[in-house]
């Protein structure tokens, strides 16, 4: 580290951005055509309640997820606290993974249950279907495995796991946009899908989301939910939420359609780019792209050997921010580490082992479709040249 420290300004003032390089942005919709929108809003003086903008983004989105049964929301937490509700959690326990956004965790908590983590594998950053068997008891309620980084988990061990005990399974896809295999919509998998429409995701209606499900009799479910527990006939008949989306957000969500195919290209040639870049750097090794999958490039994690690259994953990541480049440690601490389930019997770090290491190591590096090629050379650059000279 002598010499990286003696060097530090050299890599700074050669490499370094001039302007903050942020880990991801959201692509802008033209200005004109998002007012052009709005015209059609205004004269109606209907902005919530399942506006005509809101209803055609529903069929829109249907259409191009091919995802059958689409309800909007206002957010993807919301929508994945309505989708464990749904299926009468309360009192219940949830399995899923401590690898993951806090939200997936808080969402079981405020639907009523208590989350139990299982291990994700040794060579996958989801979680493993043997591990979740391991962790259903008596109590347990549902599955809620996550398609963490968009990368799809083993769906069909965990459904296999699923109907071994009879037990419902919601996949949180709030990563998982467009992601197809072989063809057919990974939003199809389990019960029920959750995707969150946040401003950092591919798609995004600036906040958002949406549970997709599987029969007509499960969307009006959540039609229901996120409206108060309103029935069609106007009466309560669960304590539902205030989660609706508005037509503002529908109206941005229309036109992020219109050009979300080529942000997904321009993702995935961005990561394989990055992939090129650093395949030959010692102690950094990134997610290979799964074979039959039609990924949609929603975040591009890299892994931090300390050891065989010469500093932490930590120490890296101060670097970058000093040559203007903002990577993240998503996810870090792995959310059985937070003080609200550190107490749960299924908390310790010592059964979730894979976890830690994963999150211990995890750097993601910007990607969003306005990024230049440059700035990715540039960027690998950087971490070819620390580790040389690290």
């Amino acid at each position: 580290m002598a010499v990286l420290k003696a060097n530090i300004r050299e890599i700074v003032a050669e490499h370094g951005f001039a302007a903050p390089v942020h880990v991801t942005r959201p692509t802008m919709p033209p200005l004109a055509d998002y007012f052009d929108l709005l015209a059609e809003v205004w004269p109606t003086g209907s902005i919530s309640n399942g506006g005509a903008l809101h209803q055609r983004l529903e069929e829109r989105l249907g259409e191009y997820l091919g995802a059958g049964h689409v309800s909007l929301f206002g957010n993807g937490t919301s929508a994945l606290i309505a989708a464990l509700q749904s299926l009468d959690v309360a009192g219940g326990e949830v399995i899923t993974t401590p690898f993951t956004f806090a939200a997936t965790a808080h969402a079981i908590h405020f639907s009523g249950a208590t989350p139990v983590f299982a291990d994700v594998g040794v060579d996958s950053v989801n979680v493993d279907p043997d591990r979740i068997e391991a962790c259903i008891g008596p109590k347990t309620k549902a599955i809620l495995p996550v398609h963490l980084y968009g990368m799809p988990c083993d769906t069909g061990g965990i459904q296999a796991v699923a109907d071994r005990h009879g037990l419902p399974v919601v996949y949180d896809a709030a990563h998982a946009f467009g992601v197809r295999v072989g063809g057919r919509s990974i939003l199809l998998e389990g019960d029920l899908s959750v995707i969150s429409f946040h401003a950092t995701k591919p798609f995004s209606t600036v906040e958002g989301g949406a549970v997709v499900s599987r029969t007509s009799a499960a969307h009006d479910v959540m039609e229901s939910l996120k409206n108060f527990g309103l029935s069609d006939g106007g009466e309560i008949v669960a304590p539902g939420v205030n989660g609706k989306m508005n037509e503002l957000e529908a109206a941005f969500g229309l036109l992020q359609l219109d050009s979300i195919d080529e942000e997904i290209d321009l993702r995935r040639s961005l990561a394989m780019m990055y992939r090129s870049e650093l395949e030959d750097v010692p102690g950094i090794a990134c997610l290979p792209e799964p074979s039959g999958v039609d990924w949609n490039g929603a975040y591009f994690p890299v892994f931090v050997d300390a050891d065989r690259f010469g500093m932490t994953r930590d120490e890296l990541q101060g670097i970058l921010e000093r040559c203007n480049v903002f990577a993240r440690s998503y996810f870090y601490p792995t959310c059985n580490r937070f003080p609200c389930y550190a107490q749960e019997p299924s908390a310790n770090p010592g059964g979730l082992v894979n976890a830690e290491r994963w999150s211990a190591r995890v750097l993601c590096l910007p990607m969003y479709g306005m990024l230049e090629y440059g700035a990715v050379s540039a960027i690998a650059g950087i971490i070819r040249w620390l580790q040389t000279n690290g």
